[in-house]
C-alpha cells in the first residue's frame, strides 16, 4: 500500500539523518575511550542498515529496476550493518559498566563479548553456505543470503532491554535512571514491532526510537559530557538543516520538472531562503540569547560559590575546587590552574591529543601571577565557553588574594592566640616557680645539712638521699618550664659548629654510661645561624637529650651539621624503636609524652624555638625495620659579612 511505502521512506530517511547526526557528534567530541569508540561503531552499523534500506527505496523510486552496482552497494551497507550491531550492542553495554559505572565485569563475561565479534565470520560461511544452492550464485547470492540473516538484528534487540532494564533500576542519577528507562522502552517498542513482522514499516520508525532518546539525552541533558561543546550541536543542526532543505528543493525541482525547469525550481526555492531570515531571527534569536543568559547565570554562580570557598582560607582547596568544579560545568576534560605559575610545569594536552587547549593567563595588576589552563575532549571550546573562562580567570585572581588574605588573618590569630596562652603559661610558671622553689630550696639545704652528720643512721641516710634527688628533680622541671614559657633570648649570631660539638661532648658521658654511642660529623667550618646562643644550645640538648632517652638498652646517637640550600641542617639521628604516624602528629605539642617520668616539654621547647628563629622542624621515622627516628632542622644563616668579620 502507498502510505506503508512512505511510512517506510519516511522511517529511513529519519534514521538514516538520527544516526548519521550521533556519528558527527561522537566524532566531533572524540573522546579517547574505549566505550565511546565502541558506541560510535555501533550507531555506525545502525546508521550503515538505515543508508542501505534508504538507499535501496530511492533507487526503486529513481530507477524502477534497480542496477546491479546500486544493488550491490546498499546490500553490501545493509549486510556491514546486520552483521557487527549484535557484537557492538553487547561490547557497549558491557564496556559502560565497566569504565562509566566503574563495575567490576568478570573476565567470562569479557571473553564472552569479545567472542560474538567472530559472529559476522560465521555468518559469512552460512551465507556462503545457502548461496551455493542459490540460482544467483556469486557477490550478488552471498549478500541476499548475508541479508537474510535478520536474527541478529532480533538478537541485538533482545539483548538491549536485557542490559539496559537494571541499568535503569540501579541507576544512581535520575538522569542516566531516565535514559535508561527511555532506551528500555524505545527497545522494547523495537522487539514488538519486530514481532507484528518483518515487512511492516512500522519497524524503521521503531528503530529511530533509541537514537532519538540518545539525541535528546546528549542535548538536554548532557550525556557522556557531549552536549556540552554547543557550537559543535549548533554546526551539526544547521549542516542538517541545510541538507534537509537540499534535499527538498532537489524532490520538488523533480515533481515540477514536466512543467518548470529543475534549475529555475531550485533558483526559486533558494532564493526564498532570503525572506525567511527574518522570521528564522524572531525564532531563534531569543533562544539563543536566553541560551548565553542561562550560561552567565551558571557562571556567575560559579564564580560565587568560589568566592564562598575563597573565604575559608587554603588557597590549595580553592584551586581543586575551582578546578572540579570550572571542568563539570563546561564538560571539558582538564582543568588546570596554577598559581603561582611554574615555568618547569609541562604544559597541560588534551587526552590522546585529539581536542583543544586553552591557556589563560592570571593578572594581576598587569602581572601575571598565574594560568589557568583547560582541555577539550575532542571539538573546539565554543565562543561563550571561552568567555565565561576568560571571566574567570579574572576573578581568580582577586579570589586568590583574599584566600591568602584571610588565611593570614588566621595565622595571625592563631599567632595571637597562642602568645596569649604562652603569657598565661608563664604567668603560671613563673607563680609555680615562685611559690615552690623558695620551700623546695629549704628543703634541700636542711636535708644536706643533715646529710653531713656523721652519726646520722644508714636507714635515714638513704631516705634523706631519695628525698633530696626528687627534690632536684623538681627543680629541673621547673626549670624546664620556665624555658618553655618564655620567649628565647634575642641574639645576632650563634656559631653553631661550636655548640653542637659543646653539647654533644656535654651529654657523652651520660651516654656512655647507658651503652650509647654518641656520633658527631661536624663541617670542616663554622657555620654562623641567626640565633642567640641560648636558644640554639637548648635546641641541640634538648634533641640529644631525647634521642639519649629513646635507648634505654643501648644504641647510637648521631648528630649531623651541614649546609643546605642556603641553610643550616641540623640532623640528631637515634636507633630507637622509632615513632608511629599518630604520635609524630603529637610529639611538638606542649605536655605530650610517652614517658613515665616525662614532662612533655622537650619536644614542644624545641619547635617553639626554632619557629622563633624563623627555622622548621621535621620528625622521620621510622628509618630502617620499623626503627630509628631522625629530627631535621633547618635554621637561616646570619649574615655573611658578620660571618666572615668573625671568623677573620
Amino acid at each position: 500500500m502507498v502510505y506503508l511505502f512512505y511510512a517506510r521512506l519516511i522511517g529511513l530517511t529519519a534514521g538514516t539523518l538520527v544516526y548519521l547526526f550521533l556519528i558527527a557528534l561522537i566524532l566531533g567530541h572524540r573522546r579517547p575511550r574505549l566505550f565511546e569508540r565502541l558506541l560510535f561503531f555501533l550507531i555506525l552499523s545502525l546508521f550503515a542498515i538505515y543508508a542501505g534500506g534508504l538507499l535501496q527505496i530511492n533507487a526503486e523510486i529513481q530507477y524502477g529496476v534497480v542496477p546491479a552496482s546500486t544493488q550491490i552497494l546498499y546490500k553490501f551497507l545493509i549486510a556491514l550493518g546486520v552483521a557487527f550491531v549484535f557484537p557492538f550492542v553487547v561490547q557497549a553495554h558491557v564496556e559502560y559498566l565497566r569504565q562509566v559505572r566503574k563495575v567490576r565485569v568478570p573476565r567470562w563475561a569479557l571473553i564472552f563479548a569479545y567472542a560474538l565479534f567472530l559472529l559476522p565470520i560465521a555468518m559469512v560461511a552460512i551465507s556462503v553456505g545457502e548461496a551455493r544452492g542459490h540460482p544467483t550464485w556469486g557477490l550478488m547470492g552471498i549478500l541476499d543470503a548475508f541479508v537474510r540473516q535478520s536474527w541478529l538484528i532480533v538478537f541485538s534487540a533482545i539483548a538491549a532491554p536485557v542490559f539496559q532494564l537494571p541499568m535503569a533500576l540501579t541507576a544512581r542519577q535520575p538522569t542516566e535512571s531516565g535514559l535508561f528507562w527511555f532506551l528500555f522502552v524505545s527497545t522494547t517498542i523495537f522487539v514488538l514491532a519486530w514481532g507484528v513482522g518483518p515487512t511492516v514499516a512500522t519497524i524503521p520508525l521503531a528503530g529511530v526510537l533509541p537514537g532519538a532518546v540518545l539525541i535528546r539525552y546528549t542535548l538536554k541533558h548532557n550525556f557522556l559530557e557531549y552536549g556540552a561543546q554547543r557550537n559543535l550541536v549548533y554546526a551539526l543542526s544547521a549542516t542538517f538543516l541545510a541538507l534537509l532543505y537540499l534535499a527538498l528543493v532537489h524532490r520538488i525541482s523533480g515533481w515540477l520538472a514536466p512543467v518548470f525547469p529543475p534549475e529555475a525550481t531550485a533558483s526559486v526555492l533558494l532564493f526564498v531562503l532570503i525572506f525567511l531570515f527574518e522570521p528564522l531571527e524572531r525564532v531563534i534569536g531569543p533562544a539563543l540569547h536566553r541560551t548565553l543568559r542561562e550560561r552567565m547565570d551558571r557562571t556567575q554562580r560559579l564564580s560565587v560559590e568560589l568566592q564562598t570557598e575563597a573565604r575559608h582560607g587554603d588557597l590549595a582547596r580553592l584551586i581543586a575546587r575551582a578546578e572540579n568544579l570550572i571542568r563539570q560545568e563546561f564538560g571539558l576534560a582538564a582543568v588546570r590552574i596554577s598559581i603561582p605559575r611554574d615555568p618547569a610545569l609541562k604544559p597541560l594536552e588534551a587526552p590522546g591529543g585529539l581536542g583543544h587547549v586553552a591557556r589563560i593567563p592570571l593578572v594581576k595588576d598587569s602581572i601575571e601571577i598565574g594560568l589557568l589552563e583547560a582541555a577539550s575532549t575532542g571539538a573546539f571550546l565554543t565562543g561563550e565557553t571561552t568567555a565565561a573562562l576568560q571571566f574567570l580567570a579574572e576573578q581568580l585572581p582577586a579570589m586568590a588574594d583574599l584566600c591568602v588574605l584571610i588565611e593570614e588573618k588566621i595565622r595571625l590569630e592563631r599567632e595571637l592566640a597562642e602568645r596569649e596562652r604562652m603569657a598565661m603559661l608563664g604567668q603560671m610558671a613563673a607563680s609555680v616557680s615562685h611559690n615552690l622553689r623558695n620551700p623546695l630550696s629549704s628543703m634541700k639545704t636542711i636535708l644536706q645539712v643533715q646529710l653531713e652528720k656523721p652519726d646520722l643512721p644508714r636507714g635515714v641516710r638513704h631516705d634523706c638521699a631519695l628525698v633530696l634527688d626528687e627534690i632536684n628533680r623538681m627543680n629541673a622541671k621547673l626549670s624546664q618550664l620556665l624555658k618553655f614559657a618564655k620567649p628565647a633570648a634575642a641574639g645576632d649570631r650563634a656559631d653553631a659548629v661550636a655548640l653542637a660539638r659543646q653539647t654533644v661532648a656535654l651529654f657523652r658521658h651520660d651516654a656512655e654510661r647507658r651503652n650509647l654511642i654518641v656520633e658527631f660529623d661536624a663541617p670542616v667550618r663554622e657555620i654562623a645561624v641567626e640565633a642567640s646562643e641560648e636558644a640554639l644550645g637548648e635546641v641541640l640538648s634538648n634533641l640529644v637529650v631525647n634521642s639519649i632517652e629513646a635507648q634505654p638498652d643501648g644504641g647510637r646517637v648521631h648528630v649531623r651539621l651541614a649546609r643546605k640550600d642556603g641553610r643550616l641542617e641540623i640532623c640528631v639521628e637515634d636507633a630507637g624503636p622509632g615513632i608511629s604516624s599518630e604520635m609524630r602528629a603529637k610529639i611538638f605539642q606542649p605536655f605530650f609524652t610517652t614517658k613515665a617520668t616525662g614532662t612533655g616539654l622537650g619536644l614542644s621547647i624545641v619547635a617553639r624555638r626554632v619557629d622563633e628563629m624563623g627555622g622548621t622542624v621535621t620528625c622521620e621515622s621510622p628509618l630502617m625495620d620499623g626503627k630509628g627516628s631522625r629530627f631535621r632542622v633547618t635554621l637561616p644563616l646570619a649574615a655573611t659579612k658578620v660571618a666572615e668579620a668573625k671568623l677573620g
